[in-house]
């Protein structure tokens, strides 16, 4: 059974990276590599559960995926969020038997919020095993071909409502 660990990275992001911390409930390892937030991010990550990391000027954000215990490596952004089918694909990758030898990496849909409304733009490579796929960049780099998984990340251009105390 595959662990996924997933790797966001922010700044200045309170107001949006909760909702993505709480769509991550397939993933066994949530790393926040925070790059000098001012604001709450790092408390808002903390809260979630997530470990945080610094942001280190001069490293490529894709060297930070060493710092994750599981080789398949989920990326998103601070204002994305798991849709329900795509968390259920995710649960469903995990349930696969380890006789099942899984790609080397994902893509994803993408569904983003406009001023008028969504829109789906091309799939991304999103989920890849580190052990057989490098990059540097803060998400895999495009792969033509890979299988999709069902379900679409969320891009939402507002942030979340804050909700009172």
């Amino acid at each position: 059974m595959p662990k996924i660990s997933a790797i966001l990275h922010a700044h200045n992001d309170e107001l949006r990276i909760g909702r993505a911390l709480d769509s991550l409930r397939p993933c066994d390892e949530i790393i926040v590599v925070d790059h000098d937030s001012s604001d709450e991010t790092l408390k808002v990550a903390r809260k979630h559960g997530a470990s945080v990391k610094k942001g280190l000027p001069g490293v490529e954000p894709g060297a930070y995926v060493m710092d994750a215990r599981n080789d398949w490596i989920l990326c998103l952004q601070p204002n994305e969020a798991l849709s329900e089918a795509l968390e259920t694909s995710l649960l469903e990758f995990k349930d696969r038997s380890d006789d099942e030898e899984p790609a080397t990496c994902y893509n994803v849909a993408i569904r983003e919020e406009d001023g008028a409304g969504w829109r789906t733009l091309p799939a991304e490579t999103r989920l890849a095993n580190r052990s057989r796929v490098n990059w540097t960049g803060q998400t895999p780099p495009p792969m033509e071909g890979a299988p999709a998984l069902a379900g679409e990340l969320m891009r939402f251009q507002e942030p979340a409502a804050r909700k009172s105390a």
